[in-house]
């Protein structure tokens, strides 16, 4: 499991043991924690794809954590991947990329961005 997620507290989140649980909906990529925010993660959503999409949430709303196989890059490294379980009806924030110019240009994919989630 990612050294981070190890580190914190067992009363915060319970490794997934099986079944799907009835009040949370997965998240599947690769955690961080949030630098600032220590109360929060930070998963991001297929780090090799060509669009990874950067999520955050509370930890207080991660209800279970599962491992999943890694992903692979090119040179062989391991990037451990898992499965949040987060709470239903709690909220997160998509960081959406955009182009520093003027004016400034947005990626505008939220629209893609919630088809891609919807799809899986």
């Amino acid at each position: 499991m990612n050294n981070y997620l190890a580190t914190l507290p067992l009363n915060k989140i319970a490794k997934y043991a099986g079944g799907q649980p009835k009040d949370a909906v997965p998240f599947a990529g690769y955690p961080r924690q949030a630098s600032a925010e220590t109360n929060q993660i930070i998963l991001v959503h297929d780090p090799l794809g060509a669009v990874p999409t950067v999520m955050e949430f509370k930890l207080d709303d991660v209800l279970f954590v599962e491992e999943i196989p890694s992903a692979v890059t090119e040179d062989g490294e391991g990037i451990p991947l898992v499965k949040l379980w987060i709470r239903r009806g709690a909220h997160g924030v998509i960081i959406e990329p955009f182009e520093v110019d003027t004016p400034i240009q947005f990626a505008n994919k939220s629209i893609e961005i919630r088809e891609r989630f919807l799809r899986e």
